[in-house]
């Protein structure tokens, strides 16, 4: 890469500061808003069953495009893009007010529906821990965002507040990162059901443990050498006060499975995810306090060794960590059914959507508490995604679970069949008549969705001189590439692959 133009990429995305939590919560709110106009389509009328290649577009539209659009064109005006997308559907409400998925159209068929829901093993689709569209719908989401961000960051039609903050504040793609981690935290939590369940956990020791756990991270820290190596050899830009030297977020991701362990046999002791979560944030934020630590981290002058060079990956873990148990406090509470003979589905639907409220209003309230003077009573410390301090975690822990709720509101009213359902039978067609597919896709896969995305992201920055793009230019591209990882998001579903990392 030419050493001008890499010094001037860099700079694009060095020393920012951010934008409002409000707007960052506009620009999020296109994906349950997109949800909401799908769903209304496909209550209604039926529209997505069976998935003819009209239906195909017109789910790329809302759900992919809708969030690239909302990210660059209508950047400045996130609440018009939500109107634009709602009015619509609100109309087609009052003209047709039954609802004739549920009464007229029959589910559609398995070989008709979305592999991710249709080709789930017998244990998946157990009376206990069944599949939710919303969840799936959720980390689609989550990944379609991500997927996205990761590339338009490099263009100028990409605001750069939505960008990586440098030290302290609040901006989409830092909100996006913790997301990622919170979401795995969420799917992490059906493995933990299950072991509870079966009682699994006690015929294993916790080095048994650990040595599987230790299995699945391998892939992902060699993937992090691989980028290490990759952007070392090709000279490709980078943002090193982001992570450090040789840090990047596989390698965060690949640790977190062995420590997630530790704090599996720690449960035992603290039957509370979010109290564990939040011992670790209290004490990391104690640390960076009443220490030298944030100092350390933020304006030391990096030194030889390995710890100096990767502070900010390292020490960030912690927060990272505290987010994931977080997410897997939301997954223990959202994903088993929760029926009993004192229980119908009705009240257990009410009981999820009314945790996820508490949830949404306590990790709010939390943040406001500590980043905000709170009427006075608050700590007032400022966000940094940096260093992934405790206010950080809070805040991403309550838009995860704000968006759950939402997109769980949308399922109950529009799909309430699904929640109903009180045994498998007939609740795989129920689930995937209730899902995007494109959704479905990107869930499925998601993780090997964002390898690819990274790839392509680093092909189009060495073929594409994305500064200078015209917004034309640019939008061409970034819709070109949410069409090719939408393909091979939805070719693996068709082909019922998947990848596992």
């Amino acid at each position: 890469m030419d050493p001008s133009y890499k010094a001037r990429k860099e700079a694009f995305v060095s020393n920012l500061a951010g934008g409002t939590i409000l707007e960052i919560n506009a620009v999020s709110l296109v994906a349950p808003a997109s949800i909401f106009v799908w769903s209304v389509l496909q209550s209604r009328l039926s529209f997505f069953t069976p998935y003819s290649p009209a239906a195909l577009v017109a789910d790329f539209f809302l759900n992919v495009l809708g969030i690239l659009f909302a990210t660059t064109v209508y950047s400045s005006a996130p609440w018009v893009l939500n109107l634009l997308l709602i009015s619509p559907a609100v109309l087609l409400l009052f003209n047709q007010p039954s609802f004739r998925a549920q009464q007229k159209a029959k589910p559609p068929r398995a070989s008709t529906v979305g592999k991710d829901a249709s080709k789930q093993p017998p244990s998946e689709s157990s009376s206990s821990l069944p599949i939710h569209p919303f969840l799936t719908t959720y980390r689609g989401a989550m990944m379609i965002i991500t997927c996205i961000a990761i590339l338009a960051v490099d263009f100028r039609i990409f605001p750069r507040r939505f960008a990586k903050v440098e030290n302290w504040g609040t901006s989409l793609m830092d909100l996006g990162v913790g997301s990622f981690v919170f979401s795995g935290g969420v799917v992490s939590a059906r493995s933990g059901l299950k072991r509870q369940s079966t009682n699994s956990t006690a015929k294993r020791t916790l080095a048994q443990r650990l040595a599987s756990s230790m299995r699945h991270s391998i892939p992902l820290l060699v993937l992090g050498l691989i980028r290490l190596y990759s952007v070392k050899g090709l000279d490709y830009a980078e943002h090193v006060t982001e992570y450090g030297v040789h840090w990047n977020f596989f390698f965060t991701l690949g640790l977190l499975p062995p420590f997630v362990e530790i704090f599996d046999a720690l449960y035992a002791l603290i039957p509370s995810y979010e109290i564990l979560s939040l011992a670790i944030a209290v004490l990391y934020q104690v640390a960076l306090e009443s220490t030298d630590l944030k100092s350390y981290i933020l304006v030391s002058p990096r030194g030889p060794d390995l710890l100096s060079k990767n502070r900010e990956g390292i020490f960030s873990f912690l927060g990272y960590l505290a987010i994931f148990l977080c997410g897997r406090a939301t997954g223990m509470r959202v994903i088993p059914r929760g029926t009993s003979a004192s229980t119908p589905p009705s009240q257990a639907r009410k009981n999820v959507l009314l945790s996820l409220a508490a949830q949404t209003l306590l990790w709010t309230g939390l943040f406001a508490l500590n980043s905000t003077y709170a009427l006075g009573y608050g700590a007032n410390i400022p966000v940094s995604r940096r260093l992934a301090n405790m206010p950080y975690v809070l805040w991403v822990s309550a838009f995860n679970n704000a968006q759950l709720l939402l997109f769980c509101l949308a399922e109950t009213l529009f799909f309430p069949s699904v929640h109903r359902a009180t045994g498998k039978d007939g609740e795989r067609e129920r689930t995937a008549f209730a899902t995007s597919r494109i959704m479905a896709a990107f869930n499925r896969n998601g993780l090997a969705l964002f390898l690819i995305a990274n790839l392509l992201t680093g092909a189009v920055n060495l073929g594409f001189n994305t500064l200078d793009m015209s917004t034309a230019q640019a939008v061409g591209v970034l819709v070109g590439y949410a069409a090719v990882v939408t393909g091979v998001a939805v070719g693996l579903d068709c082909a019922d692959v998947k990848l596992t990392l």
